[in-house]
This record gives structure tokens, C-alpha cells and sequence, in this order.
């Protein structure tokens, strides 16, 4: 939008009274060259966050510019070579209003000037988003890329164009919206071992619907460790461990009853999602509470563990008697804790029941081309 200039006139005559010398109407100076104009422009209202302020003039050079926010401190900003346009460098805050005074001489020597508000866009509600993993993480290579929002984000695929995933090693992944909250990335098959993952949530200034805003900007850039994978087909009760498709480790368990299928160690393909050195295990319905246990790594939210169960010692390795979770002997609990990272794949097969695609850790649960018709875009 192109601003008129204020121009600073000059008087113009003879002394004899403002005529001219044939009696006819006095004579009116010429214009200033030089023309001013700013984006956004004077008065303007709603003026996006994430835009750079710029001030332009043509047919002249800027000597002066400031921007200045409610609390009068100076927008940053720099001259181009030229001394054409001045473009800020300082990121806008929503809802405030922000003043111009420039000024500029024109190539004619004639100077102008430009002054005024503008308005920034006011957020009917402003909401944080957080990622996972975090930076400098080391994680398996099941791990999903996962963005979570402390609201429901209605306009879905203005907040998944803002997300940006940048790999080392060549990588086909996508995006899906597990819920109105949370949107992840997975690759399509498990990462390459060593990848170097860079991720922008971009989200500063977009309108994720119904007039809500996210807080900031967000970033994280972590590295995909050795790929180790767990297998489990649980009649045979045994945890297998392969590095690299290699087996590396072989530990006898018990697993979820096969009588019951809502006590089988379920179907599917699950992550490691924490490790905690010891946890306590409630379940009323099945008659134990406040029940502590060691090197317990959590594989679903559906309930299922992997951990040390020595009052199971009879059974492990030989029958299913677990209430859903992978019981291992002490020592090989422990041994298996210290090889795992957070986001490792575990791979349980044999049961005649299939994990819920209720838990915000689905990912690998969901076939590819499912997986892609989760995507807003």
C-alpha cells in the first residue's frame, strides 16, 4: 500500500505581494520527488507478527527511521546499501501498535517525511506448543517426531505448514494428526541408524483457527541412535534383542495370560516411551496395588511394561501368567534397561489380542497408507 507523503511545502513569490509579474495566479512550487511509503502501511490494523517491517522511498535516500512499540523502544532494524529501504530485524508482539517517524531527501534536495501507527493482529487466545524429542536427545529408531498443542487447533493445515523436518540421511516420512492436539512424524520404515534430525515448528503468527495463536516458535535437533529392536511372539517366552538385524540378546519371559485377552501382552508394533529404574504397579481390578518393580521400561499407555518380575521367577520362560506386561529375571531386566533408549521398537507378535489405537504413542500401530490420511495436507 503506497502512503501519501507528507510533504513540507515552501512559500513561493516575489515580495510585491505574491503575484507574478504578468498579473496572473502565483506561482506553485513543484512537488518533492521523493515519495515515502511503509508496509504495513499508516493505520493499518491486524498487520501480521512474522512480516518485516519495511520503509521505502524512491527518488531519494532515507536519512532517519524509527519504529517504535507502546513502550517507546526502537523496532531494530537496518539501511540497505543504498539507503532505499529500511527493513526491521526484530520480530513483532501481537496486539500492539507501533509509530513511524522516517524521513528522507529527495533527489531534488527536497526533503519528506512519513508518520503514523499501525496495529498488529490481537490473538483471541494464545497457546503454547512443545516438541518431542528434545535437543540433543539420542533415541531409537522407532521414535516419532511429535508436536503437542495445549489446545485444539482447528485449522489443522495452516499449523502443519509451518512444520519443517530436515534429515542427514535421506528419509520418507510424514505427518498425522493423532487427535486435535498432537500431530506426529514417522518415517516410513524405521530411521537409519546415525540420522542427524532437524525439526521448526514455525507456528509464531499463524492462525491455527478461531483466532488462536501460538506463543512462539519452537525447535529441537536430535540424533537416531544404533538401531536395536525388540522381538517378542509371546507362546515362545522368550524377549529377543537384534542390533541391526543381528541378534544380540536372548532372555526367557513371561507374558501376558494367553486365556485372556484382556490380559494378553497385546499385538503390534510399540516403542520404549520411559525408563524408570523402579515403578509401582496398581491394578484393583486384578487384586495388587502399590506392587514395586525394577528396571521397568514402559512400552504402551495402554499399561504394558518391560520389567524385572522375580516373584514370577517359576514361570518365566515356560508360561504366560502376566497381567499384560513382558516379566524378565532381575539380571536380565537390568541388562536390557541399560541397552535400551527411549523410542527403541518392540515388536510383539503370538497374542490373540491387538494393541488399541487409543494412546498417544500409536504410531507404528497404523499401517503407512493410513498413516498418511492423517495428514491435513
Amino acid at each position: 500500500m503506497v502512503l501519501s507523503p507528507i510533504v513540507l511545502a515552501a512559500c513561493s513569490g516575489d515580495e510585491g505581494g505574491g503575484t507574478n509579474p504578468g498579473g496572473g495566479q502565483p506561482q506553485q512550487p513543484e512537488p518533492p520527488k521523493a515519495v515515502l511509503t511503509a508496509e504495513p502501511a499508516v493505520d493499518a490494523k491486524d498487520a501480521p507478527v512474522v512480516k518485516p517491517v519495511t520503509v521505502k522511498v524512491t527518488e531519494g535516500t532515507l536519512t532517519e527511521v524509527k519504529v517504535t512499540n507502546p513502550e517507546g523502544k526502537e523496532l531494530e532494524g537496518a539501511l540497505n546499501p543504498e539507503k532505499t529501504v529500511w527493513t526491521s530485524s526484530e520480530q513483532l508482539g501481537y496486539g500492539k501498535s507501533y509509530t513511524y517517524a522516517a524521513k528522507a531527501s529527495g533527489s531534488d534536495g527536497k526533503p519528506v517525511e512519513l508518520a503514523g501507527k499501525f496495529d498488529t493482529v490481537k490473538p483471541a487466545k494464545v497457546i503454547r506448543a512443545t516438541l518431542n524429542p528434545g535437543d540433543d536427545a539420542e533415541v531409537g529408531v522407532g521414535m516419532p517426531i511429535s508436536v503437542k498443542f495445549e489446545a485444539a487447533v482447528s485449522d489443522r493445515k495452516a499449523a502443519q505448514a509451518a512444520l519443517e523436518v530436515k534429515t542427514s540421511k535421506e528419509v520418507e516420512g510424514g505427518w498425522a494428526w493423532l487427535s486435535d492436539r498432537q500431530v506426529n512424524w514417522r518415517p516410513k520404515e524405521y530411521w537409519p541408524a546415525g540420522t542427524v534430525v532437524e525439526v521448526a515448528a514455525k507456528l509464531y503468527g499463524v492462525d491455527l483457527g478461531k483466532g488462536v495463536y501460538a506463543k512462539a516458535d519452537v525447535t529441537t535437533k536430535f540424533k537416531i541412535g544404533r538401531n536395536q529392536v525388540v522381538k517378542v511372539n509371546t507362546p515362545d517366552h522368550v524377549m529377543k534383542v537384534y542390533r541391526d538385524g543381528s541378534e544380540h540378546a536372548s532372555y526367557p519371559c513371561s507374558n501376558g495370560k494367553d486365556a485372556d485377552p484382556n490380559l494378553n501382552t497385546p499385538n503390534g508394533t510399540l516403542i520404549v516411551m520411559t525408563k524408570e529404574p523402579t515403578s509401582i504397579f496398581d491394578n484393583a481390578r486384578y487384586g495388587y496395588t502399590n506392587v514395586k518393580k525394577k528396571w521397568c521400561c514402559r512400552i504402551s499407555n495402554h499399561g504394558e511394561f518391560i520389567h524385572e518380575n522375580e516373584e514370577n521367577r517359576g514361570n518365566i520362560g515356560k508360561a504366560n501368567t502376566s497381567h499384560g506386561c513382558v516379566n524378565l529375571l532381575e539380571a536380565d531386566a537390568k541388562a536390557y534397561f541399560d541397552s535400551a533408549l527411549i523410542g527403541d521398537p518392540v515388536e510383539i507378535t503370538g497374542s490373540q489380542a491387538s494393541m488399541p489405537t487409543t494412546s498417544d504413542v500409536m504410531d507404528w500401530l497404523l499401517d503407512w497408507k493410513t498413516w498418511q490420511s492423517k495428514s491435513a495436507i
